[in-house]
């Protein structure tokens, strides 16, 4: 079988060629990704009946894409999630950074991996389809120090499992926090209006998560979450709690918040799992990242998004796997900071599964 397919995507503003990458398995799962920005625009997977559907938000042209400010299924760096104060020292040198949330810097703003075309590389073994995506970012891109090579592999294998590794090396000390920004709905991205993804049921193992402010600024401790909402240990559906009058579910509008993965846990083993009840789709992470951010779309205005569906607030949910926000500023937290000669890597895994119903 053919495994993977390159076609046109068209061009950016500036004339430059995207591609887009279609990788499927032998059970006909599909992923398709653009080499701008690295951006997941389809995940094709059955649901209990045999019926394929597109499970994650996207647009439809290059262009969308362009303008999108919702960060859909992208690289997201070089560093991924808040700084505070568009700033963090390192080595005793203070760098500034540009600001895009009020005065902080989210998802390196102007500077993001997102809005960039990355050099795309395919290959296809027995069992598995892989496109390897490199990049590489200035010294001083966005205000960050040191020429960071990067690259991104993704691969879908024949277990329904989408692998995404990342390694980067630099020349100077600096930050790097690298994720996939993709939005989920289980049931279809045409479901993705308003409180479309409330009833979705969520397991995560983590018995702590980070509190914010109402920017998302971590507080910089780690907080249990026993005894509150943010407890998913056992699988709770989304909408069941997320109107609880909770000052961190206020904060955050819902939940947005990065919950910290026990560091002991073997490499496979599982740390959240996703169920929508209608189509039997079960979505399964695993990473070797400290945390999760879990996100449920609250901030989502109204878009226009694949085949003129309406993506609304809390239609979608997010499942990042990264290392905490503003780790830069936080000494507590786990660190960020990559030198010379050292190679940063990090695996996450989605797999995608059926759980059948009656």
């Amino acid at each position: 079988m053919d495994r993977i397919q390159t076609a046109l995507f068209g061009q950016t503003a500036d004339g430059q060629r995207v591609n887009l990458y279609t990788l499927t398995n032998v059970n006909g799962v599909e992923v398709k990704i653009a080499s701008y920005g690295g951006i997941v625009t389809s995940i094709r997977t059955p649901d209990q009946h045999g019926v394929f559907d597109d499970i994650v938000l996207g647009y439809d042209t290059l262009a969308e894409y362009e303008a999108c400010h919702w960060y859909f299924g992208c690289i997201t760096g070089r560093f991924a999630n808040r700084i505070a104060n568009s700033r963090f020292e390192l080595d005793g040198v203070v760098y500034h950074l540009d600001s895009n949330l009020g005065q902080h810097h989210l998802h390196s703003a102007g500077a993001g991996f997102n809005k960039v075309v990355w050099q795309g590389a395919t290959s296809s073994g027995e069992a598995s389809a892989r496109l390897d995506l490199t990049y590489v970012s200035a010294d001083g891109h966005g205000g960050y120090p040191g020429c960071l090579s990067v690259t991104v592999s993704y691969t879908l294998n024949d277990t329904n499992e989408l692998c995404i590794d990342y390694s980067a090396v630099t020349d100077k000390p600096t930050v790097v926090n690298l994720t996939n920004h993709s939005y989920f709905n289980l049931r279809g991205h045409q479901y993705a209006s308003r409180d479309g993804v409330l009833d979705h049921i969520v397991k995560l193992q983590a018995a702590s998560y980070i509190p914010t402010d109402n920017e998302g600024i971590p507080y910089g401790f780690f907080t249990d979450v026993c005894d509150t909402p943010m407890d998913f240990r056992l699988e709770h559906r989304i909408g069941d709690r997320i109107e609880d009058d909770y000052s961190q579910l206020h904060e955050g509008h819902g939940y947005d918040h990065t919950w910290m993965l026990d560091p002991g846990r073997l490499p496979a083993a599982l740390v959240a799992e996703v169920t929508e009840p209608t189509t039997g789709r079960v979505l399964r992470v695993t990473t070797t990242q400290p945390g999760l951010q879990f996100y449920t779309a609250n901030h989502m205005t109204d878009s226009i998004g694949k085949s003129k569906a309406l993506y609304q607030k809390r239609g979608s949910l997010c499942l990042e796997t990264q290392h905490p926000g503003d780790s830069p500023n936080q000494a507590g937290f786990p660190t960020t900071v990559l030198r010379p000669g050292q190679d940063w890597s990090q695996s996450t895994t989605y797999q995608f599964e059926i759980n059948r119903i009656g």
